[in-house]
């Protein structure tokens, strides 16, 4: 977070950050890591919009980035220019064949593996 509030925006008001839940994402963190003067100066930078709890656009990012690295960089390509051109062609075949998410799950299996957060229902 410093780098980026310090480094890579040192002039931005605010800078707007989508983060999933996980505990260690709260600006509380940085009082562990930062002197207080240091953690208040890059809080006050920072606003943080966290993706819902369970299930989101963040999951499919993640799949995505997984795909990428296992179908792309699942090897050593040892120049830049060669990277971004395997990276462009990568994307490029993926939008044009215009995949998308398909999930497997179904209400009922979710109601199961996820019985704590839905509400029970009358058979």
């Amino acid at each position: 977070m410093k780098w980026l509030v310090d480094t890579l925006y040192p002039t931005a008001e605010k800078i707007v950050l989508a983060m999933d839940n996980l505990n260690i994402h709260k600006l509380g963190s940085l009082y562990r890591r930062f002197k207080p003067a240091e953690a208040r100066h890059l809080a006050s930078k920072l606003e943080i919009h966290y993706t819902p709890k369970h299930g989101s656009w963040l999951n499919i990012a993640e799949v995505g980035l997984n795909l990428l690295t296992r179908q792309c960089l699942n090897r050593r390509i040892p120049e830049i220019g060669k990277l971004r051109q395997e990276l462009e062609t990568w994307c490029r075949e993926r939008n044009e064949k215009k995949l998308s998410a398909d999930w497997q799950v179904t209400t009922k299996d979710a109601r199961v593996k996820l019985h704590s957060l839905y509400p029970k229902l009358v058979d």
